[in-house]
């Protein structure tokens, strides 16, 4: 074989060709190098499960991150963590206590995306309770959650939605709940899934009526995705990944049976109870992303239960929702940002 003496373009593009093998090499170690510290709210409820279980299915891996995840008690609000920068990402925040920390205390954060819109909750009875229908509820008790000051409202959201008179009652949680209902002494419970979806498997107690079965639930996002101004200006790259990989997650958690699988391991329940709670109380668009919905309604709410001073102005909405752009999978280009509000 006639041997060729390589030409300086030659020599050039083998250059070239080497430097790019050499980069594409160490690019899986350099991404892997980003990690996003989140605080994760709920341990256990599937809206804010996405973080770990991507983590585990390899998703932010594939993204070139790494999430180190905390889960703070009850008690403890997330936002303070990522206002401090002890956090990078909050999840799972209670978008009254965003529009609190912004519109009151003129806080640095920012909304980069929506973590659940609408609610998973349920109002139930015990399986050998009298009421049958929301209508024999008119002059019984209903419990409510002292965990969630808005949980409240949605009790009488829920009365003048089916036009019912009951006599609410302030409970310090759901197992206190149960515990009431199951001895008689409340009529109505009231539980965030997965509580009590196993004793519905069993029998022990009949779903009333869900809290998305009523518009003005099922229409607002409740809680939230936050950073602050200052990650988005310096780590935006590093977000915008995580938002995208946040995405992948919550499409494979309705397509792949792993995912049920990986669940039940996380939360501690049985396989058909995390498809039943999957299936029949978070349905996939109430975890989408990408969109506000309700805000100006939800602002008006809370300014007029005094939580802030008055509506957010149309300059104040854009500054504080700021959603990373969807990619397409195979994209080549960085997508850059968007203000996704819905309409209603």
């Amino acid at each position: 074989m006639r041997h060729v003496k390589p030409t300086r373009h030659m020599r050039r593009w083998g250059y070239v060709v080497a430097a790019a093998a050499a980069l594409s090499a160490m690019a899986p170690e350099a991404m892997a190098e980003d990690s996003l510290k989140i605080a994760v709210a709920r341990r256990g409820a599937w809206d804010t499960a996405a973080p770990d279980l991507g983590q585990r299915a390899g998703i932010f891996k594939k993204h070139g991150l790494t999430l180190d995840l905390t889960y703070p008690r009850a008690e403890e609000t997330i936002e303070p963590a990522v206002i401090s920068g002890s956090v990078d990402v909050g999840l799972g925040v209670g978008i009254i206590d965003v529009l609190r920390a912004y519109a009151t205390k003129n806080a640095p954060i920012r909304i980069i995306g929506a973590n659940m819109t609408g609610s998973p909750n349920y109002w139930y009875v015990a399986a050998t309770s009298p009421i049958k229908t929301v209508k024999d509820i008119n002059g019984k008790t209903i419990a409510y959650s002292k965990a969630d000051a808005f949980s409240q409202y949605d009790v009488f959201d829920f009365m003048q939605r089916y036009g019912v008179k009951a006599r609410p009652v302030l409970l310090a949680g759901g197992t206190a709940t149960f515990d009431q209902v199951m001895a008689g002494k409340i009529d109505v419970g009231w539980a965030t899934p997965p509580f009590g979806v196993d004793a519905v498997e069993q029998g022990r107690i009949r779903v009333l009526a869900k809290a998305n079965d009523i518009p003005k639930i099922r229409d607002k996002t409740d809680s939230v995705t936050i950073a602050t101004a200052d990650t988005l200006q310096k780590r935006k790259d590093v977000v915008d990944r995580f938002a995208q990989a946040y995405r992948e997650t919550i499409e494979w958690m309705y397509s792949d049976p792993a995912a049920l699988k990986a669940y039940a391991e996380f939360a501690g329940v049985s396989e058909e109870v995390a498809r039943r709670m999957r299936d029949e109380f978070y349905t996939k668009d109430m975890l989408s992303p990408n969109s506000i919905a309700g805000l100006a309604a939800t602002a008006k709410e809370a300014a007029k239960a005094k939580q802030i001073w008055a509506p957010l102005s149309r300059k104040q909405t854009a500054e504080l929702v700021q959603i990373p752009a969807a990619r397409r999978v195979n994209a080549s280009s960085g997508g850059g940002w968007f203000r996704a509000l819905s309409p209603k």
